[in-house]
């Protein structure tokens, strides 16, 4: 069975796999050991209540319990932007006139703004290509907000997600060679790495200033302002079915696109219950999204359920699975 539970230290070298598998534009991941280290610190740290709320950033594993081996990775962030700029370019549409010739020209601008502070996270989603099937990604997307669900409190009014930008098939990101490159003057990996291991002040130092117009970019750059890369097609379809909407927000590197939802508006955290659970012999029911309701003791699985008003019947496997006895409260979408 597979089970989403919360990531530590001893889970480096899988997450690092990961990292590499990922490719290139994944900013969450990058192939760094401090990085990397660091953040599975803050998750351990994050889940047994060593850190102010908003600071938590949740790193979740995707694990075969039978096998124990590492299927994907997926995080949530408390708050972004609290101790480092959270850095986009809005897309805009500015209005210029001229009553003298009678005209009017509506010019769409990319101008650099600081507007997520505060907000919550989902992130990081990422797949081995061999657990790309079967539901696998859906649980560990939906694992997200079944933990959002368990202490809402801990996060803030609106989440968004960010969607790696488009990269041509040899590597390349067009926004960023005709773009960003003219600006941080270094290839893109390079500043990818520097933005996911630094405070981020390079970006408040180089990045541009005034607003960037959209039509004097060649056209083959500006019809990848707000596309989703290949490889992040499902992730978007997933966040729309959750609530999740484009946000007129886009990456700076790579123009990937920033979508939101109002915490309490996604559907998973909108529609889960809370139930006694009842450990049984064998079920018979749907299938359903099944999480503890504590938040420390998280653990996420997709199983066969037969839910009541007040309880949800699971099996055995299931509660080892999720640790959990009958009478312990869970959460369920089904």
């Amino acid at each position: 069975m597979l089970v989403v539970r919360p990531a530590g230290p001893k889970d480096f070298d899988a997450l690092m796999e990961m990292a590499h598998l990922s490719g290139r534009g994944f900013t969450s991941l990058p192939t760094d050991v401090a990085t990397l280290t660091e953040r599975l610190n803050i998750s351990e740290h994050s889940f047994t209540n060593q850190r102010a709320p908003l600071e938590c950033w949740y790193t979740l594993m995707l694990e075969d319990d039978e096998t124990g081996k590492i299927a994907g990775v997926a995080g949530v962030k408390a708050g972004v932007g609290l101790k480092r700029p959270h850095f986009s370019f809005r897309v805009m549409t500015m209005a210029q006139s001229s009553p003298t010739l009678g005209l009017r020209f509506d010019h769409q601008v990319l101008v650099l703004v600081n507007e997520c502070s505060g907000w919550s996270e989902v992130g990081s989603l990422f797949l081995k290509p061999e657990r790309r099937a079967g539901g696998a990604g859906r649980l560990l997307a939906q694992s997200r907000y079944l933990l959002i669900g368990a202490e809402p409190q801990r996060f803030a009014d609106t989440v968004l997600a960010e969607l790696r930008g488009w990269f041509d098939e040899d590597g390349t990101c067009p926004f960023w060679e005709t773009v960003g490159q003219r600006f941080f003057r270094q290839p893109f990996d390079e500043a990818d790495l520097m933005s996911a291991s630094t405070d981020g002040q390079f970006i408040l130092d180089l990045a541009p200033r005034h607003p960037i117009y959209v039509a004097l970019l060649p056209e083959a750059v500006r019809d990848t302002i707000g596309k989703v890369h290949r490889d992040g097609e499902p992730a978007r379809a997933m966040l729309e079915a959750e609530g999740f909407r484009f946000s007129g927000l886009i990456d700076i590197f790579d123009a990937g696109p920033t979508v939101s939802c109002r915490r309490d508006d996604i559907l998973t955290v909108r529609e889960a219950k809370v139930l006694a659970a009842k450990v049984v012999d064998a079920v018979d029911g749907p299938a359903a999204l099944i999480s503890t309701a504590d938040l420390s003791r998280f653990r996420a699985v997709r199983t066969s359920v037969a839910a009541t008003e007040d309880t949800v019947r699971i099996d055995a496997a299931t509660a080892r699975a999720l640790k959990v006895e009958t009478g312990e409260r869970l959460r369920v979408k089904l």
